[in-house]
């Protein structure tokens, strides 16, 4: 996946940023009414939710001069040296009453300080509540919010392959654009950057510049915040990829809690299923269970094939791992597997990852 491009915010001049947003009340036109289908209502309806973000930080580099042994030799020269940047991303704003914007990690990882600028014009200060790499999610708080129009969050696992969306951006510091197309796939994994894959991707224009923006149905709610794009030549050919937002909607919670995602284990490997097992084409292959983990506890065994998951239907290993991984420590994951051509249940209370580790590696 050579061309794969994260939609980063540049450092100056360059702008990566993408913009999102919207409630669920505006409609396309009834044609019997004689009107021409316009997504307009829409569009009036969502944008005010999306903003652009303007970031301020420090990044540290490998000093050139450091690979120069002359220099090594006779001055102290740093190995890395640290730089200042500026960039640009977008959000959208998902809590209008404590201010909380939602954007793309990659846009704020390095932030210092950051702004934030509505449609209508008006700046924000705001604060990084905290941010999450395996998703690259993060979330913001607008200092003194007033007047911010939310959006609605919708169901990400309600879509399907061919639904339309629209995308709002600030492609290559244009200003505010929407663009519109189809859910293309779901699921995506494999992009090989993120820790915690289950990409939207779609057709609607995305571009640098477009990081932190919001894929948004037509009911105006928003299903994805938009993050990455496969690109050979740096602009859209029509294959971007957005977080299901509620993947980030779990983060979101985690973060504003304790500032951070605490990951969780239950002591199982997976699978995805190779060839059919019993008439299931999808499904997750328990590969391995360790000794004494509340996995093992709860009853699941090597070779048992996990066929729902909190009564979702599992399509792939990678969703079970996301969704055990985004469960907050304490809680429980129901599972549902089939063993020896019977269904059986199990629920299971995700362990702290690191005592998980230390167990396994006491057991061995």
């Amino acid at each position: 996946m050579q061309f794969l491009r994260w939609v980063r915010p540049v450092i100056a001049p360059a702008i990566l940023l993408c913009l999102f947003a919207g409630p669920a009340s505006a409609q396309i036109p009834d044609l019997r009414l004689g009107r021409v289908p316009t997504l307009a209502p829409l569009v009036k309806e969502v944008t005010p939710a999306v903003v652009n973000i303007s970031v301020e930080g420090k990044v540290r580099q490998d000093n050139p001069l450091y690979q120069d042994p002359l220099f090594r030799e006779f001055f102290d020269v740093p190995k890395q040296v640290e730089k200042q940047i500026s960039a640009t991303g977008s959000g959208v704003i998902v809590d209008a009453q404590r201010g909380y914007v939602m954007t793309a990690n990659h846009v704020v990882e390095h932030v210092t300080s950051v702004q934030i600028r509505t449609k209508d014009g008006r700046k924000f200060a705001a604060r990084l509540v905290g941010r999450d790499p395996g998703t690259d999610i993060a979330l913001l708080q607008i200092r003194d919010p007033a007047d911010l129009k939310a959006i609605a969050l919708g169901d990400s696992d309600a879509l399907e392959v061919g639904d339309f969306v629209i995308a709002v951006g600030n492609p290559f510091g244009l200003g505010q654009t929407v663009t519109s197309g189809l859910v293309s796939a779901l699921g995506r994994t494999g992009l090989g950057k993120q820790g915690y894959e289950d990409f939207i991707q779609t057709d609607a224009a995305i571009n640098p510049g477009n990081s932190g923006g919001a894929l948004i149905n037509l009911r105006g709610e928003l299903v994805g915040i938009n993050t990455a794009i496969i690109s050979p030549g740096g602009g859209n050919i029509g294959i971007g990829f957005a977080v299901p937002i509620n993947m980030a909607r779990r983060v979101m919670e985690q973060l504003v809690q304790n500032g951070r995602v605490e990951r969780g284990r239950i002591g199982i490997s997976l699978q995805d299923l190779d060839v059919p097992v019993n008439g299931h084409v999808q499904g997750a292959r328990v590969a391995d269970v360790s000794a004494g983990s509340p996995a093992e506890r709860a009853g699941l065994r090597k070779g048992d094939i996990i066929v729902k998951a909190n009564d979702m239907p599992v399509r792939s290993a990678t969703q079970v791992r996301n969704l055990i991984g985004l469960t907050p420590v304490g809680q429980r994951v129901r599972l549902t597997f089939e063993r020896d051509r019977a269904l059986g249940n199990a629920t299971v209370e995700v362990a702290p990852a690191a005592e998980e580790r230390a167990r396994v590696r006491t057991s061995g």
